[in-house]
């Protein structure tokens, strides 16, 4: 039977415990992974008390009160605080989120609160989106034509464009790759369901003329049919996406054009 061990610095400890309460207050314990590159300590879990009283609805609400009033070595990303932006998306209570639109009051217990799964982390929840972002531009995310530019702009029927709903609207932030245990294990080779959403969109987009060679960069036996379908990208997209759906018709597009 195999068996597998973790390195010894991939160990999760407990780590320190902040702000205890110390008067009457709606307090909740916030659990979260911290991990400095330039110590030589493992990862540990650091425990924050946070009057909720005095704080916003969403996780990302306590993040920042936690950074400013509480531990300003707390690392994390985040920008517009409305969904829109993807930075702040990371691990919390066990699914992949935005932290600015998870509300913390319906967790029971402790809110846990780690960085996206399985990929390298550069500090705390921050992790390391290199990868990612270098598959999302193998698929050229850009109109590409062979017909001269028109005066104006390409035009395009309200029936092609309602095409691109459910496509478009993909904001970049990997909660659904990095629920993808295909993802996990060849993140290297299988482009992952974000990077396949966006190259359908562009197959689909009416406008393009690059569906062939679009098609002809995905052959390949890792970079899409390394999917087996099992929804979790569909489950943790929090724009409410179907990435499984758009890679399914990239698998169908490939058979017909063989036809």
């Amino acid at each position: 039977m195999v068996q597998l061990t973790l390195p010894r610095n991939s160990k999760v400890g407990r780590g320190k415990t902040w702000n205890e309460p110390e008067s009457e207050g709606k307090w909740k314990e916030f659990r979260i992974y911290r991990w400095d590159p330039e110590g030589d300590e493992n990862p540990r879990l650091d425990a924050y008390w946070v009057d909720t009283a005095r704080c916003g609805p969403m996780v990302l609400d306590a993040l920042i009160k936690i950074k400013n009033e509480i531990d300003a070595t707390l690392t994390f990303r985040r920008s517009c605080r409305e969904g829109i932006c993807g930075s702040c998306s990371m691990n919390v209570d066990g699914t992949n989120t935005l932290a600015c639109l998870r509300g913390y009051e319906d967790i029971k217990g402790p809110v846990k609160v780690y960085p996206l799964p399985h990929m390298r982390v550069v500090k705390d929840l921050v992790p390391d989106m290199t990868t990612f972002y270098a598959q999302h531009r193998l698929i050229e995310p850009w109109l590409k034509t062979d017909t001269p530019a028109p005066p104006k702009e390409w035009r395009q029927s309200h029936a092609d464009r309602q095409k691109l709903d459910g496509l478009y609207e993909c904001i970049l932030c990997a909660c659904c790759s990095t629920s993808c245990p295909s993802y996990w294990w060849n993140e290297d080779r299988y482009l992952g369901p974000a990077a396949l959403l966006q190259a359908y969109r562009w197959v689909n987009d009416s406008r393009d003329e690059a569906t062939g060679e679009r098609l002809d960069n995905l052959e390949d036996p890792f970079r899409l049919y390394r999917c087996h379908t099992i929804l979790n990208c569909t489950k943790a997209c929090p724009k409410g996406l179907n990435p499984a759906k758009a890679i399914a018709e990239l698998k169908k597009l490939m058979v017909e054009r063989r036809v």
